[in-house]
C-alpha cells in the first residue's frame, strides 16, 4: 500500500465524514481511481481505520454538545443510554441479518463469502447513493414545508431511537447508503430536530466503530492466515497512519463543515447524492 495513497484517502475521508454524502463511497471511488482494490482485506481495514480517525475528531468536536444535550442530569443520561443501547441492538439485528443473508444467499458458492467483497462494485454504490439521496430529499423537503418542529428535548424517544437504529442497520452492508444521512433523515422524519438527530447519529457511530474494526481485523486474519500480533502489524501500520491523517483532516474540516451543515438546506445533500450516484454509475459504465 503506497503511503501517499493512504494520505490522499485520509484527506477525502476527513473532509467527507461530517457531510451526509457517504464518506465510504467517496473513499472507495478514490481507491478505484488510484488503482486500489476496495474489496481487499487490508483496504477495508484501512477504510474502517479512516473512519476511526474521523470519529476521534468527532468526539473531540462534539463532546461539549453531547455533554450539554445528554449529561446534564442522571435522567438525561439514563434516557440517552437506553436509547443508544436500543438503537445499537436494532442496528446489530438488522445489519447482522442483512449481512448474513447476503453472504449465505447472494454470495453462495463464492470462495470468500464476505459482504466486503461487494464494496468494489460501483454499480451497487451508485444505487445506494441514489437511495440515500432520495431519503435525504424527502426529509429535507418535509423539513422545508414544516418549519415549526417540536422543541428539542433532552430525552430520546425509544420509538424514534429504534427507527434510527434499524435504518443504521440497513447502511452497514451497503457502501454509498450514507449512515449519517440515513440516520439523521430518519430522525427528522420521526420528528427529531435536526441538531439533536445529528448529535444522536454521531454518538451511535462512535459505538459502532469498534465493532466494525474488530470485524475487519478478524477478516484480515482469516483471509491472510495471520497468527500473531507481529504478523498483523505490517498490515495495520498504513491504516494507523491513515487514521492519524484522517483525524487531523477531520478536525480542520469540522470547524466550518458543522456550521454549514446546520445552517444549510438539508435537501441540498440529497441532490448532491443523486449527482454523485450518476457520476459513479458513469464511472462503472466506462469500466472502473
Amino acid at each position: 500500500m503506497v503511503l501517499w495513497h493512504v494520505v490522499v484517502l485520509a484527506i477525502v475521508q476527513g473532509l467527507a465524514e461530517l457531510l451526509p454524502v457517504s464518506s465510504s463511497a467517496h473513499v472507495i471511488v478514490a481507491e478505484k481511481l488510484l488503482g486500489m482494490d476496495p474489496a481487499a482485506p487490508e483496504t477495508t481495514v484501512l477504510l474502517v481505520m479512516l473512519h476511526t480517525g474521523t470519529m476521534f475528531a468527532v468526539i473531540a468536536y462534539f463532546w461539549n454538545r453531547w455533554r450539554k444535550a445528554f449529561f446534564q442530569s442522571f435522567d438525561d443520561f439514563k434516557a440517552f443510554f437506553v436509547a443508544v443501547v436500543v438503537a445499537t441492538i436494532l442496528t446489530g439485528v438488522v445489519g447482522g441479518a442483512l449481512t448474513e443473508g447476503i453472504e449465505k444467499f447472494l454470495l453462495r458458492g463464492a470462495s470468500k463469502a464476505w459482504v466486503e467483497e461487494l464494496f468494489g462494485r460501483l454499480d451497487l454504490i451508485a444505487a445506494a447513493l441514489a437511495a440515500a439521496g432520495i431519503l435525504i430529499l424527502v426529509a429535507g423537503l418535509r423539513e422545508k414545508r414544516s418549519l415549526a418542529q417540536a422543541a428539542t428535548s433532552s430525552r430520546s424517544d425509544l420509538a424514534k431511537a429504534s427507527w434510527i437504529g434499524a435504518i443504521q442497520g440497513f447502511c452497514l452492508p451497503f457502501r454509498g447508503f450514507s449512515r449519517s444521512g440515513a440516520t439523521i433523515s430518519t430522525g427528522m422524519l420521526a420528528g427529531v430536530p435536526k441538531v439533536r438527530a445529528e448529535d444522536f447519529s454521531f454518538a451511535l457511530a462512535v459505538v459502532l466503530t469498534p465493532v466494525a474494526i474488530a470485524r475487519e481485523i478478524l477478516r484480515l486474519v482469516k483471509t491472510q492466515h495471520l497468527h500473531s500480533i507481529a504478523s498483523l502489524m505490517p498490515q495495520l501500520t498504513p491504516s494507523l497512519i491513515g487514521a492519524g491523517c484522517a483525524f487531523l483532516a477531520g478536525l480542520v474540516a469540522l470547524k466550518w463543515l458543522s456550521k454549514w451543515l446546520e445552517s444549510g438546506k438539508w435537501y441540498w445533500f440529497g441532490i448532491y447524492c443523486l449527482i454523485a450516484a450518476a457520476t459513479v454509475a458513469w464511472l462503472y459504465h466506462i469500466g472502473y
